[in-house]
């Protein structure tokens, strides 16, 4: 018979690539890390020097618990490595947002708060069945998927419940948080299931207000706060569901012998209150629900006491339910500021527009004069509208707001990075850089003031100032990777594709779970040659956050190898993503192109270069003297065979922009397709001089008869003379 395998791992943490420090805790720090073996993001745990001096058993110990666990709540552990210096768990690297980083932005509804409940309940009663317990359950331990899973982390204090223990504890040494410590273990007792049950409670709590009882203390006073109290003491909102307010204090009761005993209790009572009669609904009878030995006459008090509290709550909810919704307490103004602030510059992320678009909503809807709130919201406008150029209507409540923000302070630098934004989105670079300056007088560090004038710059092909600019955001804001990005776009603008993956590298540094950098990074490895280690970074992408930019990139590499059916695959997925839709009508076209090689997908290739005009010809509309636009639209006209708007749009773009390697070779392929030769040859020549890659010419299916014409080596020749 062969033993199951030890979790020890041999000395390997070296293969892992450490990314940005995720947190930290009692046993050690959390990393993002990269598993190039494996090709995947992963989780590593390093426990603490000390620890492993100290308890070097405790890592396996902690590791086989966890790995023990298999309902879907809980983080899958991989491996444990030891590399002779420091331990290590390796885990699963969950998305989402903590509970605490949910409730600074969010109002939870009843249903949410009484599905988290269901799921955390459900989940800690397979872990007590086990014989384990968490002991440190709180808001930062709970992510929520974009899913609406809930899934618990670090089983630092996790343990095998012992019975017979009677040691003492030291609340200035027990590794909970204290805010959700039962009240015995404050006291000096081990913390067990009922313990659990309690945090789960006070997390309850959490959600139905915004924040915990006794918010305003901390440490001791906290500490006392809760053994001298009651959880009938705690403030609930005047309009709070009753039935809900009788669950919580259930599984808070001060004496442990009074709670709701078991986590099944808790999920079933939660349950009943989901239900379609939840609205009449009780906890469960009293018959279902076994007690832990205690005396009968407390139990008889109990439930006498658990039946007035529901009972009492169903009459009052037929007033309350007529009264506004009021949380305890509201959000500070100056905390809804700053997430809405965050969001924007974390913009590229699922649902960051909509988190600040809640913050600055909350700010304006009790202060209609908040100029900084009226500007946060002019550049969440923008950004939508840059997002999918679609709906011009964002951009004219971008500049609504950005109008209000300035007529309320003239003197805000916010109001004028927002102003500018939204004249930048206008194709009004003159005026967008004039009021870009004006932030920046009164603000030399506004990010969003410094983020237009250089992208403004970089559109106006304005290199040299473009390079001092982006310098001198570097300089003030070394950690931030917006400006990283754009100093690698400046330099793959001009061509200079080494320097530009080093600056996208170094933006995946600065924060490896942006999207954009890994989009970037592929396109330039792609324009090297690189293909395999394009898709590498794609693959790596992927594993972060699935992105439509990312499956949009990853077409364009497997197109590049002739993979076309790949290609199609992923430009497919690229253009049924819900996620940023700046170039939707590209990845239409790419599409299109693909399925053009694909026998059987003719008409289908049709339809796609449809709508990708569809979706250009608005932009166009809007800005009918970008190049771009005008070179692109030309290409898609020729793949449907309108030479005469292919040729003319095509001739306008490179009038335009003539030193664009890109337009250059996109004149090429229309002339070609629509069998203008002659000068189709000149463009791709040009396009080469320019330094389109060669490896992208030589993949091209539309240019295979033409790189075969022996024109083309003699027109190259005579241009290099």
């Amino acid at each position: 018979m062969t033993s199951s395998p030890d979790l020890l791992a041999t000395p390997s943490t070296e293969r892992y690539r450490l990314g940005k420090l995720l947190g930290n805790g009692g046993f050690g720090d959390v990393h993002e890390a990269w598993d190039p073996a494996l090709q995947r993001t992963v989780a590593i745990k390093r426990l603490k020097p000390d620890l492993v001096r100290d308890q070097p058993d405790n890592l396996l110990q902690e590791a086989r618990l966890a790995a023990s666990l298999r309902h879907p709540a809980f983080i899958q552990i991989y491996s444990l490595e030891d590399d002779g210096h420091s331990k290590s768990i390796v885990m699963e690297l969950v998305g989402g947002k903590t509970l605490h980083q949910l409730l600074s932005t969010t109002e939870l509804s009843r249903e949410q708060i009484l599905d988290i409940v269901c799921q955390l309940a459900d989940a800690m009663a397979q872990a007590h069945a086990a014989g384990l317990i968490h002991g440190d359950l709180k808001p930062a331990n709970l992510m929520i998927e974009p899913s609406g899973q809930v899934r618990i982390m670090d089983f630092g204090l996790a343990r095998k419940i012992d019975p017979l223990a009677t040691e003492s504890g030291d609340v200035l040494q027990t590794q909970g948080t204290i805010a959700y410590l039962a009240p015995e273990i404050l006291n000096g007792k081990h913390p067990s299931a009922l313990s659990d049950i309690y945090a789960v409670g006070v997390l309850m709590y959490e959600m139905m207000h915004g924040e915990r009882p006794f918010a305003h203390l901390h440490g001791l006073a906290l500490a006392a706060a809760q053994v001298q109290s009651s959880c009938s003491q705690w403030a609930f909102a005047s309009d709070s569901d009753q039935d809900m307010v009788a669950l919580v204090r259930s599984m808070c009761a001060p004496d442990p012998a009074t709670r709701i005993p078991t986590m099944d209790a808790v999920k079933a009572a939660a349950r009943a209150l989901r239900s379609p009669a939840s609205s009449t609904s009780k906890l469960p009878k009293i018959s279902t629900i076994p007690l832990p030995s205690s005396s009968t006459w407390r139990k008889i008090g109990y439930y006498a006491l658990l039946i007035l509290i529901v009972a009492g709550g169903i009459t009052y909810i037929s007033i309350s339910n007529k009264l506004p919704r009021q949380w305890l307490p509201s959000i500070s103004e100056a905390t809804r500021m700053s997430n809405g602030m965050t969001a924007l510059r974390h913009f590229d992320r699922e649902g960051s527009l909509d988190i600040a678009t809640e913050n600055f909503s909350a700010i304006l809807e009790k202060k209609p004069n908040h100029a900084a709130a009226a500007a946060g919201m002019a550049l969440t406008h923008t950004l939508r509208y840059a997002g999918d150029r679609g709906d011009a209507s964002w951009l004219q409540r971008a500049d609504a707001s950005a109008q209000a923000a300035l007529a309320l302070d003239d003197q805000l630098a916010l109001g004028y990075a927002a102003k500018a934004y939204v004249r930048w989105q206008q194709n009004r670079q003159e005026e967008s850089l004039q009021l870009a300056e004006q932030s920046l007088q009164l603000d030399p560090s506004n990010l969003f003031a410094l983020n237009t004038k250089n992208g403004v710059l970089m559109y106006m092909q304005r290199y040299e100032e473009a390079e001092r600019s982006i310098k001198t955001a570097l300089e003030r804001h070394p950690t931030e990777r917006m400006f990283m990005d754009q100093s690698g776009e400046l330099r793959a603008r001009q061509n200079d594709y080494s320097g530009a993956e080093k600056a996208f590298r170094k933006s995946i540094q600065i924060e490896p779970d942006a999207i954009y950098a890994y989009a970037n990074l592929s396109t330039i490895l792609v324009r090297q040659g690189r293909e395999e280690e394009a898709l590498q970074v794609l693959q790596k992408g992927l594993q972060v956050r699935p992105n439509g930019l990312l499956y949009s990139n990853l077409g364009n590499a497997l197109f590049s190898r002739g993979d076309y059916i790949g290609a199609a695959k992923a430009f497919e997925r690229a253009v049924s993503a819900t996620k940023g839709n700046s170039i939707a009508y590209l990845r239409w076209a790419n599409l299109a192109d693909t399925l053009r090689w694909i026998p059987g997908r003719e008409r289908d290739s049709q339809d796609a270069y449809r709508n990708a005009l569809a979706l250009i010809k608005p932009l166009l509309k809007r800005t009918p003297d970008d190049a771009t636009l005008v070179s692109r639209m030309g290409l898609y006209a020729a793949k449907l065979g309108d030479s005469n708007t292919a040729s003319l749009l095509s001739q306008k773009a490179v009038t335009a922009k003539p030193s664009s390697a890109d337009i250059r070779f996109r004149a090429a392929v229309a002339y070609e397709v629509t069998g203008q030769r002659e000068a189709a040859l000149a463009e791709l020549i040009s396009a080469q001089q320019l330094g389109y890659p060669t490896k992208l010419i030589s993949t091209e299916p539309d240019l295979l008869a033409l790189r075969s014409d022996p024109r083309f080596d003699l027109l190259r020749m005579e241009r290099e003379k």
